[in-house]
């Protein structure tokens, strides 16, 4: 669909009744399919969509008279699985969003198409679609602090015995958000840049606020980033213990069953022993093997090794 702006109001524009003039903007949510014929009209260069069909990151380039831009909308529940291409071709009197699926597009620029009362300037357009992109992220990224926040707990209470999976699910996700940041900084340090003069003062202005906001989503992940790897440690730290604890058991064990078995290691020798034909011979090794197993845990016990 085609919109043409007029005195800070919204219209919707036919393609074979557009004029290019500096009086005359224009923008637009087109298919990808169906971009060919509008680009011509508007004198863009198609040739770039194609190029950068098989890339999946952002990009920015500049051309002379205008700026291509393409960007990545990501899908907050299913994060790097789908993630949406957009194509945007800007110049001084139009925008053309391009992409695959025209109703997600249209359904982000809702307020700006629909709201008559909005006065409308022709880059606050751009600006109001980066600033869409990024829309509910503090949110989401609080529910992931809580995630982390309740998985700690859960260890702290010994609730949990089994974490990986939840950590390496967390992990990833942060992965995906700090790759789309990253991603989406460079491609507004390039557009600050303006070489075409096409962002007036106040655009550049919204510009630096909003990068400075994905900047501080950015360290926010990055935070999120070493809580994780504070509750991986503590969970690795808890496995530790566990297996110190198993290894003290069997520790303690082999102890006291150490002098145990040099006893019947002793009386198991074939030789003639003289205790072998003493009456009381028998008794006093069970006695003596009970003093030995009585004595090793009272000294475990006094020196709390248990």
């Amino acid at each position: 669909m085609l919109y043409s702006i007029d005195n800070g109001k919204v219209y919707e524009a036919d393609i074979k009744n557009v004029t290019i003039t500096d009086q005359h903007k224009y923008f637009g949510f087109i298919s990808y399919d169906k971009s060919e014929t509008v680009l011509q009209k508007f004198g863009f260069n198609g040739r770039l969509l194609k190029d950068l069909a098989g890339n999946n990151a952002m990009a920015f380039e500049n051309h002379e008279g205008f700026d291509f831009i393409c960007v990545n909308v990501l899908n907050r529940k299913t994060l790097a699985a789908q993630t949406e291409r957009v194509y945007i071709y800007v110049r001084k009197e139009v925008i053309l969003f391009i992409s695959k699926n025209v109703t997600l597009l249209e359904k982000m620029m809702r307020k700006v198409i629909d709201n008559e009362s909005l006065n409308t300037g022709f880059n606050r357009i751009l600006s109001t679609f980066f600033e869409k992109l990024t829309a509910n992220d503090v949110n989401v990224l609080e529910k992931i602090e809580q995630e982390i926040s309740n998985l700690e707990n859960a260890l702290i209470a010994s609730k949990k015995r089994d974490c990986v999976k939840e950590i390496i699910s967390l992990r990833k996700r942060l992965m995906a958000f700090k790759r789309y940041y990253e991603q989406l900084l460079d491609v507004l340090d390039e557009l600050q840049e303006n070489e075409n003069s096409i962002l007036n003062e106040n655009s550049l202005r919204y510009f630096k606020i909003y990068t400075n906001r994905v900047d501080r989503l950015y360290h926010n992940i990055l935070n999120l980033r070493d809580y994780v790897t504070q509750v991986r440690e503590a969970y690795q730290a808890e496995v530790d213990i566990g297996l110190n604890n198993i290894m003290k058991i069997f520790t303690v064990i082999t102890a006291i069953f150490l002098p145990l078995t040099l006893l019947v290691g002793w009386y198991g020798m074939n030789l003639q022993m003289p205790e072998f034909k003493w009456p009381l011979g028998y008794p006093l090794v069970i006695v003596l093997s009970v003093a030995i197993v009585v004595f090793c845990l009272t000294y475990f016990k006094k020196h709390k090794w248990f």
